[in-house]
C-alpha cells in the first residue's frame, strides 16, 4: 500500500523555519508499513537556547497586546489550520498510524480551543474581597506567568497541541511545543502554518529532538515559568525533579490504568459498544483507555461472548480516508507491540485464558506493526495487565462479586486518571462517584469537550486540561489593595 511522502521540515523558532544548529535530521517512519515519509529538523541543545531567548522576548510582546487581539491571532491561526485539515489528517494517519476518521477529533480539539479558550479568558472575573474594617478594597487579579514550555504525546499529536496552545495564548503566556519524536510531523506542518500567517515572532515555538539535550536544557533553564506535559509517569517525575532550578508552575496528565466496571444493571449493549471503542480505539494508545475490565459475576460469561463477537467486528488496517471501514491501525512502533506479547504471555502464565486475538493479523504490509484486538478472562490483580498502563489493544476481564470487591480493586493502583461505572442504581451511583479515587468518575457514557476538565489523582498528573481551570496553569494572581 503506498504511503504519502511529506518531505523535509524545518524547527520553527522566533518566527522562522529553520534547520537546526547541527544540521541533523530525524526519519519519520510510517507504523503501518515501516516506510520513511518525512525528514524533520532534529533539535539539540543550541537549538533550545535559541527558542527560550525567543520565548522569552515573544512573552514581553504578546502579553501586552489585549484579549481581543489575541483572539484574532488565534481565530487567524484556527482558520488557516483548517484551511490545511486534510493534510494534517493525512500527516497523523501516517506518522502514528491512527485512522483518518481518528483524526477528526485531533483537529476538531485544536481549532476548537483556539476559538474556545479566548471566551474562556474573557469570562475570567476579578475576586473582590471583603475588608472586615472597612478600611481597604482588595482584588485579585489575574496576569501571565511567562513562557510555557509544552512537552507533548505522541498518540493524538494535535489534539495535544491543542489542550496547550489555547490556555496558553489565551492567557498572554508564549509557548514551546516540544512534540514527541515518535510523531513530530503534523507539529512541525504548524510550524510552517504559523509561519504562513506571520504569526507574532517568538509567541509559538516548535521543536523536536532528544529529551536528553532538548528537554533538559528547556527544564533546567531558568526562563521557562511553566513546565506543562502529556506524557508517562515516569517522564513526568524526571521533569519534576529537572525543574527544580527555579519555582516553576506545573501542569502534568500523566498516566492512567482506568477501570472498567459493568455491575449485573446495566445496559450490557452500552458497556460493550464502550469497551470496545475505550480499548481499541487509537489501538488502545489512549490514557484513559479502558485497562481494566471489571464485569459482575451474574453476567461475566455473557459479556465475554458479546465482547470476543464485537472484537471480531474490527477491522484492522492502514487507516488512510479510502479505509474508511478500519477501525484499528498499527502500534506505533515495533517496541509497543513487543510490550503486548509479553503481557499476554505474562497473562497466560498466571491464570488468564486467550479467547480472542493475539496474533498478528495477515494480509496487511509486512513492514507495520500490527496485531489483532485481544481479549483476556480470567485476568487477576498479579498480571501485569492489571497494573501496568497497557496502552494497547489488549483487553483483560475479570469478574467480581461484590460492591465492596470492586470499588477496593478499581482503587487498588498508583495511578487516579479516569474511570468508568455502568449501574442503574442510583445509590451505588452516589457511593461510587465519591469514593473512586479518579480525577473523573463516568457514569454510563463517556464524553469529553474542551470546555470539561480533564486531570488526575495520584500519579496520573497535576493540574487539569481543557475547560477553565487549564487556564490556571499559565496565570498568576496578584493582590491589589487600596486603602479607603
Amino acid at each position: 500500500m503506498k504511503t504519502e511522502k511529506f518531505g523535509y521540515k524545518k524547527l520553527y523558532i522566533d518566527g522562522q523555519l529553520v534547520d537546526s544548529v547541527s544540521g541533523e535530521k530525524d526519519d519519520v517512519v510510517c507504523p503501518a508499513t515501516g516506510e520513511v515519509i518525512a525528514q524533520v529538523a532534529r533539535a539539540g541543545k543550541e537549538d533550545a537556547e535559541k527558542a527560550l531567548v525567543s520565548a522569552k522576548k515573544g512573552f514581553n510582546f504578546w502579553k501586552k497586546l489585549s484579549l481581543n487581539e489575541r483572539t484574532k491571532w488565534m481565530l487567524k491561526l484556527r482558520d488557516a489550520i483548517l484551511e490545511k485539515e486534510h493534510e494534517l489528517r493525512t500527516a497523523m494517519v501516517h506518522e502514528m498510524g491512527k485512522t483518518y476518521a481518528g483524526s477528526q477529533e485531533d483537529i476538531d480539539r485544536l481549532t476548537e480551543a483556539l476559538e474556545w479558550y479566548p471566551s474562556a479568558m474573557q469570562n475570567l472575573r476579578e475576586e473582590q474581597i471583603p475588608d472586615h474594617d472597612n478600611t481597604h478594597i482588595h482584588k485579585m487579579i489575574s496576569q501571565p506567568a511567562g513562557v510555557a514550555v509544552a512537552y507533548l504525546a505522541w498518540n493524538f499529536p494535535l489534539l495535544n497541541v491543542g489542550y496547550k496552545i489555547g490556555p496558553a495564548l489565551a492567557s498572554g503566556c508564549s509557548l514551546i511545543i516540544k512534540p514527541s519524536g515518535l510523531s513530530p510531523l503534523s507539529s512541525y506542518l504548524i510550524g510552517e502554518i504559523l509561519h504562513s500567517i506571520d504569526f507574532p515572532a517568538g509567541v509559538v515555538n516548535i521543536l523536536a529532538g532528544p529529551s536528553s539535550e532538548v528537554a533538559t536544557t528547556m527544564t533546567t533553564s531558568k526562563i521557562p515559568a511553566v513546565l506543562t506535559m502529556i506524557g508517562s509517569t515516569q517522564t513526568g517525575q524526571k521533569v519534576i525533579a529537572d525543574s527544580t532550578t527555579s519555582i516553576k508552575k506545573l501542569g502534568m496528565e500523566l498516566g492512567g490504568n482506568a477501570p472498567f466496571i459493568v455491575f449485573e444493571d446495566a445496559d450490557l449493549d452500552t458497556a460493550l459498544n464502550l469497551a470496545i471503542g475505550l480499548k481499541f480505539g487509537n489501538t488502545g494508545q489512549i490514557c484513559v483507555a479502558a485497562n481494566r475490565i471489571f464485569v459482575h459475576r451474574n453476567i461475566y460469561d455473557k459479556f465475554i461472548k458479546e465482547y470476543v463477537k464485537r472484537a471480531a467486528d474490527v477491522k484492522v488496517g492502514f487507516g488512510i480516508k479510502e479505509n474508511e471501514d478500519v477501525f484499528m491501525g498499527p502500534l506505533a512502533d515495533p517496541k509497543a507491540r513487543e510490550k503486548m506479547f509479553e503481557l499476554i504471555k505474562d497473562a497466560t502464565s498466571k491464570g488468564a485464558k486467550l479467547e480472542f486475538g493475539g496474533n498478528i493479523p495477515e494480509g496487511l504490509p509486512e513492514g507495520g506493526n500490527w496485531m489483532e484486538p485481544t481479549i483476556l478472562s480470567g485476568a487477576n490483580m498479579d498480571m501485569k495487565l492489571f497494573n501496568e498502563e497497557t496502552f494497547g489493544p489488549v483487553a483483560g476481564v475479570m469478574p467480581f462479586d461484590t460492591d465492596d470487591e470492586v470499588l477496593e480493586l478499581a482503587n487498588d493502583t498508583e495511578f487516579g486518571l479516569a474511570s468508568y461505572i455502568f449501574t442503574n442504581n442510583h445509590r451505588r451511583i452516589e457511593r461510587f462517584s465519591e469514593e473512586l479515587e479518579f480525577g473523573e468518575v463516568q457514569v454510563n457514557g463517556v464524553k469529553y469537550a474542551i470546555y470539561l476538565p480533564h486531570g488526575g489523582f495520584k500519579n496520573s498528573g497535576i493540574g487539569h486540561d481543557c475547560s477553565h481551570l487549564a487556564l490556571e496553569d499559565y496565570l498568576v494572581k496578584k493582590r491589589v489593595t487600596t486603602a479607603l
